[in-house]
């Protein structure tokens, strides 16, 4: 009997190569051009906009919203969190939030151009 050890097979190595990107397949990713966008939506319509906070700290991104009511027959308090990792390269300067007159917070984050290709990686010798 002869056995094939050769597990490399040709249709593998002439198929293209992809980015991690490319190959997302999600709802919160969208195309926009030649780019893809993050695009995060927050249901804050219990919230003034004032009572809003979207931020980043590090790689995460913050969505926090804070009520409060105060009378002499009852207090109300709600809080609203949210925390969601960013994808890397993602560049902080460049996401941008939008309140709609419904209350849903859209949050819009372009994700990092990663070029596909070909890197030689050098092999040492010891």
């Amino acid at each position: 009997m002869i056995f094939n050890t050769n597990t490399h097979s040709a249709t593998n190595a002439s198929r293209p190569k992809q980015n991690y990107i490319s190959d997302i397949n999600s709802p919160l990713i969208q195309e926009d051009g030649d780019n893809k966008v993050l695009k995060l939506r927050f249901d804050v319509s219990q919230y003034a906009p004032e009572e809003i906070v979207v931020k980043t700290v590090d790689q995460k991104l913050l969505v926090h919203a804070k009520h409060e009511e105060k009378s002499d027959t009852k207090s109300v308090y709600r809080e609203y969190n949210r925390e969601f990792l960013l994808p890397k390269g993602v560049n902080p300067e460049t996401i941008r939030s939008s309140l709609s007159k419904d209350g849903v917070l859209t949050v819009d984050a372009p994700l990092p151009a990663i070029t596909s290709g070909e890197t030689m990686i050098p092999i040492t010798h010891k």
